[in-house]
């Protein structure tokens, strides 16, 4: 049995907050079973592990023996999360809600025990939902307080619409959290507002309000930007196990112990005894080889992690890499460059329109991943092994 400090550090490792603190220590010390809650709309068919910082935290709850509520918000999707949008958001239609909600039930799984998970669509209660109950619903908060939320009041300061079915997208999810008797409401740091409505419902109706957790974005392969599929920075958790591999050794040293606080479930301890071996000398790439061991083995198996390893070894330390390969750090204009200028700048090609020759012979690669568009731009933060033909290497970062 861990103590409660000993729980505490492990649920509040690599998140953004914890509303309120001491509401929790006492929520733990009772000895509950809590019911741990955290709402995602079906808004997209796939998930990248960008999306799995919130699911990871599930598991942490549930490993330590708590009931983990998967609430699907096929109603609220219907009616589109306003957060962190500067303009009103297109609505999606029931059926592509439900078709991705079936997706999501299946990727899911490769993180949460399904024989412990608690699968809730919030269709339940609202499809019962009159008119009036509604209006009533809707009196339990003022206008003023919902223009304190960033997005909104940019908007309203700026003169851009906002649409009054908008301001009910809070009110909808937080009454999840009453329809559900939520004890801890988990979400991304986009969904304060609306988390801290559902702590202010249930108050209202004398429930105990739920205590809150934020976890942050997760920065994706450029360690700038958040991880986004629109941006080319990501890492699907459905990718082939060697792309998978190639991604996460691509990612910088400082950002992998990022990544180990937010997606791994190695406990505090072997994180830090592993900080304390590369601080002592250890190689840093062993350690990423450990953390894309891991994230491998757990969307696909153990054997295509050490097969996806074997593949990166035998390409990359074998004989395929030159031991002395120059190691560069390379200054950006506006925080990215482009393909053509990293090799012309890394004296890989000498000149531009020779990079884009290059590239459109299907002769460049980065980390053993073949470059297909001569225009590609890459973000500061990028790192890793250039290759031009089969000779010309360079280990560059991107400042």
């Amino acid at each position: 049995m861990m103590s409660i400090q000993d729980t505490l550090d492990l649920i509040c490792r690599g998140t953004e907050e914890v509303i309120k603190l001491d509401e929790l220590k006492k929520k733990l010390s009772s000895g509950k079973r809590l019911k741990v809650k955290a709402g995602f709309d079906p808004t997209a068919p796939d998930l990248h592990i960008g999306h799995t910082v919130l699911i990871n935290k599930m598991r942490q709850f549930q490993d330590l023996g708590h009931e983990v509520i998967f609430l699907i918000g096929d109603f609220t999707g219907m009616i589109g999360d306003p957060s962190g949008k500067s303009a009103t958001r297109k609505p999606l239609t029931r059926e592509q809600v439900l078709d991705n909600a079936k997706t999501y039930q299946q990727q899911i799984y490769k993180i949460l025990d399904q024989d412990k998970t608690t699968i809730a669509f919030n269709s339940q209660w609202f499809k019962d939902m009159s008119a009036a109950d509604m209006i009533e619903l809707s009196a339990q908060y003022n206008v003023a307080r919902m223009l304190e939320r960033d997005d909104f009041n940019k908007r309203y300061k700026s003169g851009q619409s906002i649409a009054i079915h908008e301001f009910m997208y809070p009110l909808v999810q937080g009454y999840d959290s009453v329809a559900l008797e939520a004890d801890v409401e988990l979400g991304g740091t986009d969904q304060k507002f609306n988390l801290l409505v559902g702590r202010h419902l249930q108050a209202q109706i004398g429930q105990d309000p739920q205590v809150v957790i934020t976890v942050p974005l997760l920065e994706g392969l450029d360690g700038v930007q958040k991880m986004s599929k629109s941006l080319g920075n990501y890492i699907g958790i459905d990718e082939k196990p060697e792309v998978m591999f190639g991604k996460i050794m691509s990612i910088s040293d400082e950002l992998m112990w990022r990544y180990f606080d937010l997606l791994s479930f190695k406990s505090n301890q072997a994180l830090d005894q592993l900080k304390t071996e590369v601080a002592a000398g250890k190689n840093p790439r062993d350690a990423k080889f450990e953390l894309a061991l891991e994230i491998i083995a757990r969307f696909h198996n153990d054997e295509a992690a050490k097969n996806a390893l074997a593949s990166f070894k035998a390409q990359f330390q074998k004989g395929a890499i030159p031991d002395d390969i120059p190691t560069l750090n390379l200054t950006t204009e506006s925080g990215e460059m482009g393909i053509a200028h990293i090799l012309k700048n890394a004296d890989l090609c000498p000149s531009t329109s020779e990079a884009i020759r290059m590239v459109k012979q299907g002769a460049v690669k980065l980390n053993g991943e073949k470059i297909e568009d001569p225009k590609q731009m890459f973000s500061a933060g990028t790192q890793g092994v250039f290759q031009v033909g089969k000779r010309k290497f360079a280990e560059i970062t991107l400042n």
